[in-house]
């Protein structure tokens, strides 16, 4: 009898701990509907699949448990166990993260993909020395100008009002003379509404997720750069997991990898002609508006450059090579 109960306490146990759930939350800036939002709502529901259960991620889109700028901070300190970040938004911290924006380094989808190729064993020691690992990035649509009214060189952005959400654009907007504004994603519909922002760069996809056609008519299609968007996870977290779930987590991510950079070469045209068809304008850059970006860019590589030193250097190599 004693055996028996023994067996029953024994195969209860087994039982609890097969159904043992590990519950993570993964906080993001952008909104659900956004082509990166959708794709880590994929990576959960495969994860959980994958795990029959046993690993549950919910995923918190359009910076509602995190603004974008705490939610490196949360994943760091274990407040949540993975997150989503804009890897440029971090430059002070380290400048290898705004590689990717560095304006006209990487203009294309293939040039980008080599930079992050470049970029990643650095991206990963440094996250582990952190106390963090990277699960999968993927990159915004090449980044434009909205603009208020036509432009045909860089002269005529002085005194614009600028949106600067990461270092890098707060910089651009220096350069050309323009009055740099911070606004966060979640707040920028509002700031073009009330006048605040009159011009800003990014892609096709913050453009017709922020209604900006409601406000700015013009988007000029420079191509500057394609920042990525990087998931992180927390190591303790990760090294808590089982083996078997760890591995079906890291293919889940590398499947979400795959399919985010097809699904934001996919985006990139549906967007473009959504702005269209809600009255934008969407213009190739004249021939100095090019020179004077290229102009700005070659600045601020060298700027970068003197602040990464040899590592900086090393993935510049690496990536031109």
């Amino acid at each position: 009898m004693k055996l028996k109960l023994g067996l029953m306490a024994a195969a209860l146990t087994l039982g609890a701990s097969a159904f043992a759930q590990t519950k993570w939350d993964l906080p993001a800036a952008y909104p659900a509907t956004n082509f990166h939002s959708e794709n880590l709502a994929q990576f959960a529901s495969d994860v959980d699949k994958a795990t029959g259960g046993k690993l549950k991620i919910t995923v918190h889109p359009g910076a509602s448990l995190f603004k974008a700028p705490e939610i490196k901070r949360a994943v760091q300190g274990g407040q949540a166990q993975a997150g989503e970040i804009l890897l440029a938004n971090f430059a002070n911290e380290w400048p290898i993260y705004a590689a990717d924006g560095m304006p006209f380094l990487a203009d294309s989808y293939d040039a980008a993909m080599k930079l992050y190729k470049a970029q990643r064993p650095m991206l990963e020691k440094k996250l582990a020395a952190d106390g963090m690992a990277l699960l999968y990035a993927v990159p915004w649509p090449p980044q434009g100008i909205y603009v208020k009214k036509p432009i045909n060189s860089a002269a005529d952005l002085k005194g614009v009002k600028w949106r600067a959400y990461s270092p890098a654009t707060a910089r651009i907007a220096e350069l050309v003379g323009a009055q740099p504004v911070t606004v966060q994603a979640a707040e920028l519909s509002q700031a073009m509404a009330t006048g605040v922002v009159e011009s800003y760069m990014s892609s096709g996809s913050t453009g017709y997720d922020t209604k900006t056609y409601e406000h700015l008519k013009y988007w000029y299609d420079t191509q500057a750069w394609l920042p990525k968007n990087a998931v992180i996870v927390n190591k303790k977290a990760f090294d808590a997991l089982d083996k078997p779930t760890q591995d079906a987590l890291l293919k889940a991510a590398a499947e979400a990898e795959t399919r985010g950079w097809a699904s934001s070469k996919k985006v990139n045209g549906e967007v473009l002609d959504k702005l269209k068809a809600n009255g934008m304008q969407i213009l190739p850059p004249s021939a100095q508006l090019k020179a004077d970006m290229k102009k700005v860019g070659d600045v601020m590589l060298k700027e970068w450059l003197d602040k990464a030193g040899p590592e900086g250097q090393a993935l510049v190599d690496a990536y031109r090579k």
